[in-house]
């Protein structure tokens, strides 16, 4: 079992790549409320620089060129979430392996110890 634990232990905590500590940061960003709140404020400031502007508009309604952004931005974001969350739950799926593995022996022991018990009690 120590084996195993060891082998589980090096796959859950090896060593990352550069792309996937990225990937797992910008997940971590992209999952906060910091984020939301500063990507709503952007699209607002987008919004109001646009439609209040006098002079030549960046992106006149209906704002193509954020939606452009934002499509973009989503192509980039959605891949980089799932590696990371793929890697995650690769580890979720071998912790639960090796947490099955423990709870089957500590069964199996608790049967002998009930067995003996019983042994011996008729004793």
């Amino acid at each position: 079992m120590a084996k195993e634990e060891d082998k589980i232990h090096k796959i859950i905590h090896h060593q990352r790549t550069f792309g996937e500590k990225a990937s797992d940061k910008i997940s971590e960003l992209a999952g906060s409320w910091a984020f939301i709140l500063f990507l709503i404020a952007f699209l607002i400031i987008w919004v109001l620089i646009n439609v209040y502007a006098w002079i030549e508009k960046l992106d006149p309604y209906p704002f193509m060129l954020l939606n452009l952004v934002l499509a973009v931005f989503n192509v980039i974001l959605a891949p980089i979430i799932l590696m990371s969350q793929n890697r995650q739950a690769q580890r979720d799926r071998l912790k639960f392996e090796y947490d099955y593995k423990i709870n089957k022996k500590a069964e199996q022991e608790i049967r002998e110890i009930k067995n003996l018990l019983q042994k011996q009690m008729k004793r």
